[in-house]
């Protein structure tokens, strides 16, 4: 179990910690200066890190869900055991949602027209990988 909490906690530190760089370090800069190639960049450089972080947290997530919750029980709301793992649900199927939305209709139609577009999924983005670390921790209280 230790084990597990470690690799998720790495995966979250990536992925939320990558994308508060993003949203408060690049993003400012390439809105003012209209330039894409900045937000390009670092994605080039972070998704070979930054997906496989969400990959782990996934894995992990789930592994860790059945141990606390198991998944007869996934279906109910009766503890706030429940409310946080559907919470967790609904933030990874929404973070998906999001890149699916960036990778198909946004980055193809990529300039410096549209880059307002992908600011709102990139803040949208850091939202929710700070939502899944706060969950995360109310989740992990309450088992103390």
């Amino acid at each position: 179990m230790k084990w597990l909490v470690l690799f998720h906690v790495l995966g979250a530190t990536v992925w939320a910690g990558g994308h508060l760089i993003l949203s408060i370090g690049f993003l400012p800069e390439a809105l003012k200066a209209k330039d894409i190639s900045i937000i390009l960049n670092f994605e080039k450089r972070y998704e070979r890190i930054g997906i496989p972080a969400l990959g782990v947290q996934v894995i992990t997530g789930i592994w860790m869900a059945l141990l606390f919750v198991p998944f007869q029980n996934w279906w109910h709301v009766s503890t706030s055991h429940h409310i946080l793992l559907w919470i967790k649900l609904g933030l990874l199927v929404s973070t998906i949602g999001l890149a699916i939305h960036a990778r198909f209709f946004i980055i193809p139609k990529l300039n410096v027209n549209t880059l307002s577009s992908l600011a709102f999924h990139i803040t949208l983005v850091t939202v929710l990988a700070v939502g899944f670390v706060l969950t995360g921790l109310s989740f992990r209280y309450l088992y103390l």
